[in-house]
């Protein structure tokens, strides 16, 4: 779409970087809010998903429930609430297919960077098409790029891991067709990742090990909502969903509530509930008594407890142990003990990566992400005309995207209206404001990686996001142009 100089007749309303959940959801806001708006979606891979057609691993699938993570504009009609991935890609694909937004979708246009022009008001955009070069050119953008690197996960240290003779697995980069029949598996790892993959592997591994550092707080849940199924028999399905979703909400944010006022309380009820689970040859401490308070970092469900279920079949166990070394055969700990293994599967955590590491500027001067302050959690410090999608750490991130996409639609129509091209989130005294994690987890890839993300301050408008319930109001009624410098500038 033209070159990176001169004046465009070509210039889009919004370019949306993402087909992953937060795009194809900004697109349906857009095009059913702003109809006569002209925009696109750059997708870098080969199909709509994002982390859902990325990862491919045995047992792949949701840690939130799928009656807030699905879109509220469709609702989730499958009976499990808590889905493989396989389902989920499927839902995201049908419904981007439903209005149309697939047809929106630029496959394999990864975007290397973006730079906003002052004099003409508007991004330039470079773009590998799949090894061509290609500029597209936009009034407004919108990152719905997520937050972690697929190219590289996190970096961890294994002394020895060099000596293992056996086969070294990413669940990153999970190889098709990866034969582990009988065989003895150590999973490196305690989170989402890793209590995802084990029951999955149990079924076919001669035996699963999960070998953690550290525990996390791990909750048996079904994966069929006996609410939501009970009033679906009732009550017609539009009222059913929205009351069954409500549920969730409500639950949900009064769960994180109690974990951070009554911390100890709160340790106490998911101990008990987990010692219910567990094989009585297996003792809660140290295995799954977490340093930290519930809800520090993301607590891992269990869907139909099939994580314990495997372990009381004697087809997983868990060590909570350091690593001394790794040999050609197993795994040495500290303790003295020694694990031994076919397969090493390395769930270590994610990279963190901001806009998918593309290079932004503004007037040719790059900008760091980290180094800027977020502000009303969606858009960037400096940076005119561009909203980065953030969800939730505790809870689906379907909901911070949608609170994100309903607030830029508010705003785009507010530019529109005034006649306003440009909108600049602007902190007069940035070196004044106190700095806190807009991811607020202690998760060890979150700390590690909070230089790639924005800040939060401690003053609004650039507190981190806090809710559901108040990010919504804020985004349907809220005050839009605080803190935002607006420009009018004829193009």
């Amino acid at each position: 779409m033209g070159d990176a100089g001169g004046a465009h007749s070509d210039v889009l309303d919004v370019i949306i970087v993402g087909a992953g959940i937060s795009g194809i959801n900004a697109a349906y806001r857009l095009q059913t809010e702003l109809s006569s708006s002209s925009y696109t979606i750059l997708e870098s891979r080969g199909g709509i998903g994002g982390t859902w057609d990325f990862f491919r691993y045995p047992g792949f699938r949701s840690d939130s429930d799928l009656y807030t993570f699905g879109f509220s504009w469709r609702p989730w009609s499958q009976k499990k609430y808590i889905a493989d991935g396989e389902l989920i890609r499927k839902y995201i694909r049908e419904s981007a297919a439903m209005y149309g937004i697939d047809r929106k979708v630029q496959f394999r246009h990864k975007l290397v960077s973006a730079n906003w022009s002052s004099d003409q008001q508007a991004w330039s955009l470079l773009v590998d098409a799949d090894g061509e070069r290609k500029y597209f050119h936009a009034r407004f953008v919108i990152l719905s790029t997520g937050y972690y690197d697929y190219d590289e996960p996190l970096s961890t240290t294994i002394t020895g891991i060099e000596n293992f003779k056996g086969n070294i697995v990413h669940p990153q980069f999970w190889p098709e067709d990866f034969d582990y029949k009988d065989q003895k598996i150590v999973v490196i790892g305690s989170g989402s990742t890793a209590v995802t993959l084990i029951p999955s592997l149990a079924e076919e591994a001669s035996h699963v090990t999960m070998l953690q550092r550290s525990p996390s707080y791990l909750l048996a849940r079904p994966s069929v909502d006996a609410f939501g199924q009970f009033v679906s028999k009732v009550l017609p399905s539009w009222m059913s969903h929205r009351l069954t979703r409500l549920k969730f909400l409500v639950l949900n944010f009064l769960f994180i509530k109690f974990c951070g006022a009554y911390p100890q309380a709160a340790r106490n009820l998911i101990k008990k509930a987990t010692v219910k689970e567990l094989p009585k040859d297996t003792p809660h401490n140290p295995h799954f008594e977490p340093r930290y308070n519930p809800w520090e970092q993301r607590l891992c469900l269990c869907p139909d407890g099939d994580f314990f279920e495997t372990m009381r079949a004697g087809k997983a166990s868990v060590v909570t142990d350091t690593i001394t070394t790794v040999t050609e055969n197993g795994i040495q700990l500290a303790s003295g003990k020694t694990l031994d293994a076919d397969v090493i599967v390395t769930a270590t955590g994610l990279k963190l990566k901001t806009a998918g590491g593309a290079q932004i500027s503004v007037d040719n001067t790059p900008i760091k992400i980290g180094e800027k302050f977020l502000w009303k959690g969606v858009m960037l410090q400096d940076l005119p005309n561009m909203a980065t999608v953030i969800g939730y750490t505790n809870a689906s991130w379907t909901l911070g995207a949608d609170a994100t996409a309903l607030f830029v639609v508010r705003l785009l129509k507010y530019l529109s209206d005034n006649g306003i091209t440009a909108a600049v989130p602007r902190l007069e005294h940035p070196e004044k404001m106190k700095s806190t994690a807009a991811m607020n987890l202690s998760s060890t890839y979150v700390v590690k990686g909070m230089k790639e993300i924005p800040k939060a301050g401690d003053k609004a408008p650039w507190l981190p996001r806090s809710t559901y319930f108040s990010d919504l109001w804020a985004a349907k009624f809220g005050n839009i142009t605080d803190g935002l410098q607006l420009e009018r500038a004829s193009v």
